[in-house]
């Protein structure tokens, strides 16, 4: 164990500081080539895009490559690994945006090849550069064929500079040319919209703009979206150029809004929520992990709250205290499943275990808090990502120096 660690049902089997690049973003998978397994994580700022890490033996993780950005300002905070494929979204850093926009060919999604899986080799771009674009916050890509975007477009004009990305559809049917398919948005986001803006949350506006975007092929018509301060919203994308709103459930405010995440747990008509947390020491608290009855789309229901370890115990340690991003139940053969627990990050709080099977009172079976990592400008870590594979290993990166942690429980 790993001194100083707080733990309760989960170990600490390798770590790696990613060769002093430890800032881990919110993307990670996994490709098994040859008998060896390879863990592919994406930055949450330069100067590395992405790093590739042997996890054959996770006892002993070997760092294999890190690739470089071509620009400072930018970030590769989200990748996906499916069908032979990596692909990596790139965004201006929010920390270095302006309201110059994106020049052509800057931000978007690339494709890469993984024939050599050491080597990923680019074979494809998807340009969304352009005069109100950021670029590619988050991508979801689970099937072999549709990549789901959060990102801005060369066309699109959001009504307030928060609320520049919204999600959107691309057939990588061909790598080597990605095409747009269908896109979405909040009513009153986009400039020249038929109806009003929506109102800003008066004390913590996020901005309405969507986050994850969630398919699963049991679902191929359903995508799941956190929209910050929009909330939840479902989406019916049967017809994949017109997706359109199936429902929408939205807290925010009294809540202090930014919702992450939405799962959803199919055989049991849930979704499980994150709203992120993203002020230090606490101060947007509460926000909550919540489970929500989808049964009824129309009629969306919040049942529960995962219990947190009390605040006053954490928001003075450093940094973020609360919820983040959640293992996501990727549909792909290294990946495992559960709806009965779930295993999400949590800033300072690390890593949290949480048995769902009573939606209306969950539990938490186990955590893994690492001690503070060397040079972090938090001063405790600040666990920004989660993934659990189907052996059960879970591998988590922390967001400014702590690297990669790989962790075994009894969950």
């Amino acid at each position: 164990m790993m001194a100083n660690a707080e733990a309760r049902n989960l170990r600490l089997l390798g770590h790696h500081d990613l060769a002093g690049h430890g800032n881990g973003g919110e993307g990670m998978g996994i490709h098994v080539a040859g008998g060896r397994r390879y863990l592919y994580i994406a930055h949450e700022r330069g100067p590395v895009n992405f790093s590739v890490v042997e996890v054959t033996d996770p006892r002993r993780p070997r760092l294999v490559d890190q690739t470089r950005l071509r620009d400072p300002r930018l970030r590769s905070n989200s990748l996906a690994v499916c069908a032979g494929l990596l692909v990596v979204a790139y965004q201006v850093h929010l920390e270095q945006a302006s309201a110059a926009g994106t020049e052509p060919g800057q931000v978007g999604l690339e494709v890469f090849d993984l024939t050599d899986p050491e080597r990923p080799r680019p074979v494809g771009f998807f340009d969304t550069s352009g005069p109100h674009s950021l670029g590619v916050h988050f991508v979801w890509f689970v099937d072999g064929r549709y990549a789901y975007l959060s990102t801005g477009m060369p066309d699109f004009e959001p009504s307030h500079p928060r609320d520049h990305q919204i999600p959107v559809i691309v057939d990588l049917t061909r790598p080597d040319r990605p095409r747009e398919v269908g896109r979405w948005w909040l009513p009153g986001t986009r400039r020249g919209d038929d109806v009003e803006p929506p109102a800003r949350h008066p004390r913590f506006d996020g901005g309405y703009r969507a986050h994850n975007v969630n398919v699963y092929p049991r679902r191929p018509d359903r995508a799941y979206v956190g929209y910050l301060d929009g909330g939840i919203v479902v989406l019916d994308i049967s017809q994949p150029s017109r997706p359109r709103q199936v429902s929408r459930l939205d807290y925010h405010p009294p809540m202090t809004g930014f919702t992450h995440t939405v799962l959803p747990l199919l055989d049991r008509g849930l979704l499980a929520v994150t709203d992120e947390t993203v002020v230090d020491g606490g101060a947007d608290h509460p926000k909550h992990l919540w489970l929500v009855d989808c049964s009824v789309e129309s009629n969306l229901t919040i049942l529960g709250t995962a219990p947190l370890p009390p605040a006053e115990d954490f928001r003075h340690r450093g940094g973020r205290f609360g919820p983040h991003n959640l293992h996501e139940n990727d549909p792909v053969e290294v990946s495992w499943r559960s709806e009965e627990h779930l295993v999400g990050a949590f800033f300072n709080a690390g890593v949290r275990v949480y048995d769902v099977r009573d939606p209306f009172h969950p539990r938490e079976v186990a955590y893994f808090v690492p001690p503070p990592p060397p040079g972090s400008p938090a001063g405790a870590a600040q666990v920004n990502d989660v993934f659990v594979d189907e052996k059960r290993i879970v591998y988590a990166v922390d967001r400014f120096t702590g690297g990669l942690y790989l962790l075994e429980g009894d969950f």
